[in-house]
């Protein structure tokens, strides 16, 4: 196995950080893998009773990457184009999804994924994971950027067994990890090298 072949690889014995960004974009690939390369109807399929669909959970990732390295991180806004979404509805990210195009979500996600390794990048550089965040509760305790990373990795990890299901169901692609040279088909993402 080489970094070229599994560039998503985390670190066999790396620092704090490196596991962690690791883990991160290793949970981030496979997610993208799952989602990768698939026409409106696959990314509106769903299995059974749930309106989950990979179109919808491409839709809120991105939402949840925004809102986690501007709003929580530095207390900021959201930006275009979630500052015009229909927030009176919880469920906006996943049913919205529907209207949008293929192209559309993965352009979402992979533009929200580039914005949140830039803006974490930048903090790291600048304080390192005990920094605290504009996040707090109401006790007036504020986390650490090391919280925020946790809770996205938590957040793929939900949502990738999700994606594992709803890929199988459309097209029975299976696997834990990508193969071995795996680059996506649609979008833009970039994998970590």
């Amino acid at each position: 196995m080489t970094d070229s072949e599994y560039p998503w690889e985390p670190p066999a014995a790396g620092t704090e950080v490196e596991h962690l960004l690791g883990a991160l974009d290793r949970l981030r690939t496979t997610f993208r893998w799952k989602a990768d390369d698939l026409d409106a109807a696959g990314l509106r399929a769903r299995i059974g009773a749930s309106a989950l669909t990979l179109g919808g959970l491409l839709k809120h990732l991105a939402v949840v990457e925004d809102h986690m390295f501007t709003t929580k991180f530095r207390g900021e806004p959201l930006g275009a184009p979630w500052n015009t979404a229909d927030w009176d509805s919880p469920d906006w990210p996943f049913t919205s999804a529907a209207g949008d195009t293929p192209e559309q979500l993965y352009a979402l996600w992979d533009g929200a994924v580039e914005r949140s390794r830039a803006r974490l990048d930048a903090a790291l550089a600048g304080g390192g994971l005990d920094q605290l965040v504009h996040a707090s509760w109401p006790d007036g305790r504020h986390a650490s950027l090391r919280r925020l990373v946790c809770d996205l990795i938590e957040e793929y990890g939900r949502h990738t067994g999700h994606a594992d299901l709803l890929r199988e169901s459309v097209d029975g692609r299976v696997g834990e990890d990508p193969p071995a040279g795996w680059r996506p088909r649609s979008g833009s993402f970039s994998l970590v090298l």
